[in-house]
């Protein structure tokens, strides 16, 4: 069996590899390292391509960028994929601001090469599409809240259980990588309703574990225990420091796209994350953190929050426990932070 990857040197791409080779796949990764690109040489992922180069037997690496359609399009037709995990993307809604093209390129465009791909090389191989609840805009920020002493929190009993699939992602504010990443999500729907194709679009929350090269501008908890242990300033944007996100653990992503591979369905939609019980506000966070690194954190409040930020987002597990009863969360917030405390440490000690 045969596994494409795209991204495969970020967070969940390079878990999905990890997870799909124990399982005796012939992994395929396609990087081309864009996240440097994004980000500047603290984005740099080759380090997590050489881990799995060296660790992983049949591992193949292919230097692509998705915005290249004829070699999206000839590496399809040669490898025809039993499965197709995209979770290459420019992830961050602050950069898209100032690079719009590439954001649209990489994000909208860039998924279309693939869909369309799969259709021509390999229709019945299941697409499974790493989404983003910045899909849904600001429009969570209009449930009411009530405001505790570290957190937000839902005040309207309809959403004790966090944002389900039928929450509307129209007429509100997304940023401009909401947007490119709406239009993306609309296509692997398209693709599956229109052609019969079994497509799925992965609305994550916070994505994170120990290999997440977090940056201030993309990957909340990696970046905060960098901070942490180097005794480097974080920026807290707004809302007090109580804005909440649920985490979910790149191993528990994987677990789910392997369920969905198993069982494929046709253009469904998943909001996956944590969930209620790992969820935290910043100030959380800290604490925790600073539990594991024995280290204070050091930080300053902006007081402005980021466009389009979220207040309180918690995924409702609910449709993605139905369709899948042998899925759930297996990682606890406490045991991901453990571990990312101990991988930033880890590589710390590393020389350059």
């Amino acid at each position: 069996m045969k596994l494409l990857v795209t991204g495969s040197s970020g967070l969940i791409g390079s878990e999905v590899c990890v997870h799909f080779s124990a399982l005796g796949w012939e992994i395929h990764g396609v990087d081309n390292n864009q996240r440097a690109v994004f980000f500047g040489p603290q984005g740099d992922t080759r380090w997590n391509q050489q881990r799995l180069e060296r660790d992983l037997a049949g591992f193949h690496h292919h230097e692509i960028d998705i915005r290249d359609r004829s070699a999206v399009l000839a590496l399809l037709r040669d490898l025809k994929p039993d499965a197709i995990v995209h979770t290459a993307a420019q992830p961050s809604h602050d950069r898209a601001a100032a690079i719009p093209f590439d954001d649209f390129d990489t994000n909208a465009v860039g998924t279309l090469n693939l869909l369309e791909a799969t259709r021509q090389a390999c229709p019945t191989s299941p697409f499974v599409h790493m989404s983003t609840n910045k899909v849904y805009g600001d429009r969570p920020n209009t449930i009411e809240l009530r405001e505790l002493e570290t957190r937000w929190d839902y005040a309207d009993p309809a959403y004790a259980d966090g944002i389900a699939e039928s929450f509307s992602i129209d007429q509100s504010k997304h940023s401009l990588f909401g947007a490119s990443k709406v239009a993306a999500d609309v296509m692997v729907q398209e693709y599956g309703r229109y052609f019969d194709m079994p497509t799925c679009c992965l609305r994550g929350g916070c994505l994170t574990g120990p290999n997440h090269t977090g940056v201030e501008l993309h990957g909340f908890l990696s970046y905060l225990v960098k901070c942490n242990l180097e005794g480097r300033e974080y920026r807290v944007f707004g809302y007090k420091g109580k804005q909440v996100r649920d985490n979910i653990h790149s191993h528990d992503v994987a677990r789910f796209i392997e369920e969905f591979i198993k069982a494929p369905r046709v253009a469904e939609v998943y909001n996956i994350g944590g969930g209620r019980a790992n969820s935290c506000s910043i100030l959380e966070a800290f604490e925790i953190a600073s539990r594991f690194s024995g280290r204070k954190q050091v930080y300053t409040y902006v007081d402005e929050n980021r466009i389009g930020d979220h207040i309180c987002y918690i995924s409702d597990l609910a449709k993605m426990r139905a369709h899948y009863p042998s899925w759930d969360i297996t990682v606890s917030l406490e045991e991901t932070i453990r571990q990312i405390v101990e991988a930033w440490t880890r590589r710390q000690a590393q020389p350059v």
